[in-house]
């Protein structure tokens, strides 16, 4: 990559070697572009289009795909998150990290409903294993799920001491349409408190799948170093590593 071919050399022994190697050795840092980012003569915003690449902006901005990796160096975002992904990864990723089946209920579950526990619902037969557990959400995520739970019915499971423990189902749903978490404001709101009172009616639900692409659309806007100054930034940036 042409961004690290900049970087200086070092003799480094790896473990137990007596001879050095020689490297790159790419935890230098200088501080030239994390000095202008936030200056507004310096950068322009830019919002990157679905299915565009670092390379196509750079030639796009640049005339040239050499300055794809200063993207990196100004927005902290895309240094700690990555790069944009298209829709259709972040449905597949979705499928993928999110795969099962979750049970909502406004019933009281911090004592019971534990991990591993079986869940059947006496109305409709459905059948699930708990395999996560969010109670502050009322959620119950369910592995090896068969047939749909349907809301209002009791459901029913036997704990590790052979007790028979009972909820009410509210809601049912795939795991990635569930809440994420829920707004009050612009401040997340837990929805089941110690007594076990329920109501996410009263604030804003924001799904796993909500939550991916606004995170994912909150990368696609970054800034970028203006046209007219790529040229002198960039080549200082490089000399001070050489330095």
């Amino acid at each position: 990559m042409n961004y690290f071919k900049h970087f200086p050399v070092t003799a480094y022994a790896f473990g137990k070697e007596t001879l050095p190697d020689i490297f790159r050795d790419i935890t230098v840092y200088v501080s030239i572009i994390d000095d202008i980012k936030d200056n507004v003569a310096f950068y322009n915003d830019y919002h990157i289009q679905e299915f565009e690449r670092p390379d196509q902006v750079s030639n796009n901005l640049y005339g040239t795909v050499d300055y794809y990796w200063t993207f990196w160096l100004m927005n902290d975002k895309l240094r700690e998150r990555g790069w944009p992904l298209t829709n259709r990864d972040i449905n597949a990723r979705l499928i993928k990290d999110y795969p099962s089946d979750t049970l909502i209920t406004k019933s009281y579950i911090l004592e019971s409903f534990k991990v591993g526990q079986t869940v059947t619902g006496q109305t409709s037969g459905a059948t699930g294993t708990i395999c996560h557990r969010h109670v502050n959400l009322g959620q119950l995520v369910l592995k090896n799920a068969s047939g749909t739970f349907a809301s209002g019915e009791n459901v029913v499971s036997t704990n590790a001491d052979g007790v028979l423990e009972t909820l009410v189902a509210f809601e049912y749903e795939k795991e990635y349409n569930s809440a994420h978490h829920y707004k009050n404001g612009s401040e997340y709101q837990d929805v089941v408190t110690d007594s076990g009172t329920f109501d996410p009616g009263l604030y804003t639900k924001v799904t796993y799948t909500d939550y991916l692409f606004d995170q994912n659309d909150e990368l696609r806007q970054i800034k970028v170093i203006k046209p007219e100054n790529i040229i002198e930034i960039t080549n200082a940036y490089r000399e001070a590593l050489r330095s």
